[in-house]
């Protein structure tokens, strides 16, 4: 089994990307809809976030927008965070590796190369757009103001540097141009893994 870790900053189309992926056949594993379950009512996290941070349950879920206010009453209310939900994601990884049978997984993980996640891969690919689109995808959601955006902007590595340190960069900058490199890179991958 080959692991490709995916990454990308917020409105690169990592989430289109991951799509491409799984429509030629590979397994994706997201990070972002593993916290989301972990936080759903009856999900895993659920139970140590209400120990450590009682307000931050709602209707017997985790609120992520109580997490938020929580986060910016409170600086180190994040290190606990990240430290009841990061192991509980990595076990939802290890379960989805362990009940897939496909080639090659993709791991789609925002903070890849932030956490040190990139080191478990076998290969990497980032995506990529330039600035303004970016903007312009970001903003046309309508689920964020300009100050939020430039905050998620600021916590991630800038992308120059996570372009640099991947093994493949995919341009995301129209549907079928990504298309095309989703299937070069696993052209790539799968003549790597018969050569192996």
């Amino acid at each position: 089994m080959f692991l490709l870790g995916l990454t990308g900053s917020i409105g690169m189309g990592k989430t289109t990307t991951a799509q491409m992926f799984a429509a030629e056949g590979c397994s994706v594993w997201d990070a972002d809809a593993a916290v989301h379950r972990l936080y759903a009512k009856g999900g895993k996290a659920v139970a140590p976030m209400g120990s450590a941070f009682p307000s931050a349950i709602e209707d017997g879920a985790v609120s992520r927008d109580r997490l938020k206010q929580i986060i910016g009453n409170d600086p180190t209310a994040l290190k606990r965070i990240e430290a009841i939900v990061h192991p509980l994601v990595a076990e939802d990884r290890a379960d989805f590796l362990s009940n897939t049978d496909a080639d090659i997984v993709v791991l789609d993980i925002p903070l890849l190369f932030e956490t040190g996640g990139d080191a478990k891969m076998d290969a990497t690919a980032c995506v990529r757009v330039d600035s303004k689109l970016q903007r312009e995808r970001v903003m046309a959601r309508g689920t964020m103001s300009e100050t939020q955006f430039e905050t998620i902007l600021a916590k991630q590595m800038p992308i120059e540097e996570k372009c640099a340190r991947a093994d493949y960069v995919i341009e995301t900058d129209t549907l079928e141009h990504a298309r095309q490199q989703v299937q070069d890179v696993l052209l790539d991958i799968r003549g790597k893994i018969a050569d192996a």
